[in-house]
């Protein structure tokens, strides 16, 4: 049932000049997303350098403290992500619908929000020697109070993570995406600010080693006390813009009928999801805490040179974040777009239309993603001699971590562009039992990785995680087979297999160039210093990404002006044609003999990208951007239910397939909010309007 069309509405275009303009709507979103997140992405590269320069890559100091500044994360994620964009922001965009805005339902969303988060914080704060007993293996006295000290400054930000991830939907439901968009990159700034502050009072770490035994509590704020405030200053940034909505947001503290127990009951298997890949990686990231500690234990014993050997959770960490950039720029963007499309084919009952959504977005993010390993895999000694501290050893270590690491990005990226079929088909099970497979592996590899030489554990942790990516992406296409048929493989294979002769003769060109630099010599000028190291980045990479593009358009890879669209656009270039490879073709067919699928407004969704569930997360660093994607808002802000409210009526039956066994399963939080927005009966505002 769709809501009525207004007189003055123009008639929505059809066929192919439809699904045109809304790829290229789908593209111009996905990249205004990207360039946030490009932004925040090389500002957290530029705090991950000043950490390197004030504590060193492969100190002790560094592994504790990234240990302790990942938990509160990971906490949030674990105990109240999956509540957070399952159940509360599906809620309060539906309020927003009301004739109010929600702002009675939204003040006691909130307020609820805060005392839980309030509470959840405190208790788990009081509770940080138990926190890092229960996630470090081996840590010595001295570095288990450090540890502490450093976990009761940063735990903190569990509250603020949260009310960052409300306020953000309170104003994406608003209409307003760009304030949580550049809000961390406040966060980055603050926190480098405090490193430099370090640095400059302290002296780096090259100069003056900082150790445990000359580490003190100023040290420890201006680590993980900026830290902290970088968070804070993140969430409250974002009041600015939540008071200029004149909302007339307020403390209200009446939570009958507020609904939230019946979207946990429908949500509860995407709360499972999240607490189970949380909960693996908990495991995981204990296990990669034994390096560290046995590295300490050489050093006291005077055991210098096997204890610089010896990588620790922190050259995990910083190679993560290297090997998620990639997916973090395109494939979390696009997939979050066309998240969108997805939807309304679902609901449209469109399989085909399901599966050329998820066809284009595999090939369109595969242009990115496929560089983006091999170039990080050629890279991989300039990037770890840059992010190393001016420690050579420490950027041979990372670099040998990145390289495991690096192949598998279009792995990761593929299964999340995946699992965004399961939740537009509101099948939240079939993620669960694919995370719970993923998890079982992950652990056991994990208890067996602890009895492996130390020196050997986190470069076995990388190899789980790349075979874990590998087999997330063969375990979600055995299901989506059995949802839409087949998955359009020839022409998805076609496409990666001539992106990857495209980008290995790129890299093939990137080794060329670093051996004319001499990057392959422990004497060469990328291993001479970090600002050599740069040099040879800066200058290699363009050549390997020049390359890359002649080499895409020798092959006559399509999906390259997908991926350049919405640039094309801004300079003024008209897109091109589709061509017989274009998305109007399957492997070059023409689909005119498919019947288009029925005009109607497009649902708007809580269109989250948040991935606790089927990727196995590396790095424990918040993503804002899991918070950032709201609702596809229209210009006459109309939902399509009958009463133009944000969600179809209740007794309306749902055109999704589900998972095996279960013909109708809604996605998580959908008809959760009592009766017709703004006029709950519990509420004092829907007893004045309610007729």
């Amino acid at each position: 049932m769709s809501a009525a069309k207004p007189p003055s509405e123009k008639p929505a275009p059809s066929g192919a000049a439809a699904a045109q303009a809304a790829r290229s709507g789908e593209a111009r979103s996905s990249a205004v997303m990207a360039a946030g997140t490009l932004v925040s992405r090389f500002l957290g590269f530029g705090k991950t350098w000043m950490l390197a320069a004030a504590l060193g890559l492969g100190s002790t100091v560094t592994d504790t403290f990234i240990n302790a500044n990942n938990l509160p994360n990971l906490i949030f994620l674990l105990v109240a992500g999956g509540v957070f964009n399952a159940v509360l922001v599906p809620q309060i965009i539906k309020a927003s619908k009301g004739p109010d805005r929600g702002a009675d339902y939204i003040s006691r969303l909130l307020t609820l929000a805060v005392v839980v988060l309030l509470s959840l914080t405190l208790l788990v704060t009081l509770l940080a020697p138990w926190v890092i007993e229960l996630t470090t293996q081996g840590y010595s006295p001295q570095q288990k109070s450090l540890a502490v000290s450093f976990a009761f400054w940063c735990l903190p930000q569990i509250f603020f993570y949260g009310l960052y991830a409300l306020l953000t939907q309170v104003l994406n439901a608003n209409g307003a995406f760009g304030p949580a968009m550049w809000a961390p990159i406040m966060n980055n700034i603050v926190a480098i600010a405090g490193l430099g502050m370090f640095i400059w009072i302290l002296g780096s770490n090259a100069a003056n080693p900082h150790t445990l035994d000359n580490w003190g509590t100023f040290q420890t704020f201006l680590v993980a006390g900026f830290s902290t405030i970088g968070v804070v200053a993140q969430t409250a940034i974002l009041l600015v813009p939540v008071f200029r909505l004149r909302l007339g947001l307020r403390p209200r503290f009446g939570w009958r009928g507020v609904g939230l127990g019946q979207a946990a009951k429908l949500s509860v298997w995407t709360l499972a999801t999240a607490a189970v890949g949380q909960l693996a990686f908990l495991y995981v990231m204990r296990i990669a805490t034994i390096p560290g500690a046995e590295r300490l234990r050489l050093e006291r014993a005077g055991e210098h040179a096997a204890a610089a050997t010896l990588p620790g959770n922190a050259v995990l960490e910083v190679a993560s974040q290297l090997y998620l950039l990639p997916h973090s720029i395109i494939a979390l963007s696009l997939a979050t777009v066309l998240f969108n499309r997805m939807t309304r084919a679902s609901q449209d009952g469109n399989r085909a239309e399901l599966r050329r959504a998820l066809s284009h977005g595999l090939r369109t993010m595969a242009v990115a993603t496929v560089f983006g390993a091999l170039a990080l895999f050629a890279l991989a000694g300039p990037l770890g001699m840059f992010f190393s501290g001016e420690n050579r050893q420490d950027g041979v270590m990372l670099a040998q971590t990145l390289t495991i690491l690096a192949l598998s990005t279009p792995f990761m990226s593929a299964n999340f562009m995946m699992s965004r079929v399961f939740y537009a088909n509101e099948d939240a099970r079939t993620p669960f039992f694919i995370q719970l497979v993923l998890a079982a592996v992950n652990v056991v590899a994990a208890f067996f990785i602890q009895f492996l030489p130390f020196d050997q554990i986190i470069f076995a942790i990388a190899v789980l995680y790349t075979a874990g990516n590998i087999l997330s992406v063969i375990v979600s296409a055995f299901f989506l087979r059995r949802l839409l048929g087949h998955l359009d493989g020839p022409r998805v294979a076609s496409s990666y297999i001539r992106m990857g002769y495209a980008a290995l003769g790129s890299a093939l060109a990137g080794a060329g160039a670093l051996w004319l630099m001499g990057s392959y010599r422990a004497d060469g000028f990328a291993w001479s210093s970090r600002p050599a190291a740069l040099v040879t980045i800066v200058v290699v990479g363009p050549v390997m990404l020049a390359v890359y593009f002649v080499l895409l358009k020798v092959l006559r890879v399509t999906e390259l002006q997908d991926l350049l669209q919405p640039l094309l656009g801004r300079l003024g270039r008209a897109p091109a044609a589709p061509g017989p490879d274009s998305e109007d073709t399957v492997a070059g067919e023409p689909l005119a003999h498919e019947a288009p699928a029925p005009a109607r407004p497009a649902p708007q969704r809580a269109t989250t990208s948040v991935d606790t569930g089927l990727i196995p997360r590396i790095s424990g660093e918040f993503d804002a951007a899991s918070f950032r994607a709201g609702p596809d808002l229209h210009d006459d802000g109309r939902g399509w239910g009958a009463d133009g409210g944000y969600l179809p009526e209740e007794e309306v039956p749902s055109t999704a397939q589900g998972s095996q066994g279960r013909s109708e399963i809604p996605l998580p939080g959908r008809r959760t909010y009592q009766g017709q927005a703004g006029h709950n009966p519990h509420f004092p505002f829907g007893r004045r309007k309610k007729k």
